[in-house]
């Protein structure tokens, strides 16, 4: 039994926040799941960071080139195999949880942010070519990306909703789950089997606002869990409301807060500030791997939400007082995550490109 099972037993499931062919296959992953870990997210910074700083995908990158593959084709392959043999690694997982965990996700191509059914046919089409029950596709929380989460939930397709950083834009994450699993209803499908989760992004909330704050203010590391707790409150109130029980009563999930961008940035605040602050029933927690390491080594399992509401929306307020919109810094961050998460994309493929034009000139 380790920290893991402990705040397992509290209603939150650890989940890591990397991917990589190395973890795979030399044990470490394994490893994790033996010891607690729950679920793994993938996005394309991370896929970035796996693929074009080892050589572990040189092989298989130059036997995909010789036979043909684009470099999309060629990212493509790489992801989607890193992404089943970690599901296969955590399918005991899904099962021993009855669908509660055990999942891994794969983002949709960043590219396609703005087009609506583009993102839908490329969600469909990773589903099918994953054909693993515990995945879950990546969908940012755009206006397009609400869409594409609604039309995607009502086929009957796991969905991780991310880039999430407003409570007005978690609110309606959670209206696009409920019309979804509303049409798959209507339509005869089976909503037992559908899960997803809402992801929260935390820490860059604080990094952001501490550099508008003074050294000293009390106001300093507040903004993201307060922001938390209000989403925290907006998720009990939207699960426990009549439309979602209507949906229960046929045996509809509840979509689980994700916990997202929980390494402490600050060298000044407790390295697992944002697991200990965030520790609640029916949620995630997906952190990087020095976090998780944090965690085992000395983690705190005690529940932390909910709790005032009141106290947290004082907090919002306080600092809308100083000049300082948490909805503004909100918005900022999802134009930033979006535009981060297609810069990443870029680099990637070119790296692969690159790896191909040396692998395959030898």
């Amino acid at each position: 039994m380790t920290k893991l099972h402990d705040i397992a037993k509290l209603g939150q499931s650890l989940w890591i926040d990397n991917i990589s062919r190395s973890m795979i296959t030399g044990g470490k992953l394994k490893s994790l799941i033996d010891q607690g870990l729950r679920g793994q997210t993938s996005n394309p910074t991370i896929f970035k960071q796996a693929i074009s700083t080892s050589t572990d995908y040189d092989a298989r990158i130059q036997q995909l080139a010789e036979s043909g593959k684009s470099t999309f084709e060629i990212y493509d392959e790489l992801t989607i195999k890193d992404v089943q043999d970690a599901a296969d690694l955590f399918r005991g997982v899904y099962d021993s949880t009855k669908g509660l965990d055990g999942y891994v996700s794969l983002e949709i191509n960043p590219k396609l942010g703005n087009e609506l059914d583009a993102q839908l046919k490329e969600g469909m089409r990773l589903w099918q070519k994953l054909n693993r029950p515990n995945v879950m596709i990546k969908v940012p929380a755009t206006k397009n990306g609400l869409g594409v989460v609604e039309a995607l939930i009502s086929q009957g397709i796991n969905v991780n909703v991310t880039l999430i950083f407003s409570a007005e834009q978690y609110q309606q994450v959670v209206w696009s789950y409920l019309k979804g699993l509303s049409h798959l209803a209507q339509g005869g499908g089976d909503i037992k089997k559908v899960h997803s989760v809402a992801s929260i992004f935390v820490s860059r909330i604080d990094t952001s606002i501490d550099k508008k704050l003074e050294e000293k203010s009390v106001l300093r590391g507040k903004a993201a869990v307060a922001n938390c707790e209000i989403v925290y409150h907006k998720f009990q109130n939207s699960f426990s409301g009549g439309e979602f029980k209507a949906l229960k009563l046929k045996g509809a999930n509840v979509q689980r807060v994700l916990w997202a961008s929980t390494g402490t940035k600050d060298p000044q605040y407790s390295d697992i500030k944002y697991i200990t602050e965030l520790i609640a029933a029916d949620t995630v927690n997906t952190v990087p791997d020095k976090t998780l390491e944090a965690v085992l080594d000395h983690g705190v399992a005690k529940t932390a939400m909910p709790g005032s509401v009141a106290e947290a929306q004082k907090t919002i307020e306080q600092l809308r007082l100083l000049g300082i919109d948490v909805g503004m810094v909100c918005n900022q961050l999802l134009e930033e995550g979006l535009a981060s998460f297609e810069k990443s994309f870029e680099e990637l493929t070119t790296s692969i490109e690159e790896k191909t034009r040396r692998l395959c000139a030898k």
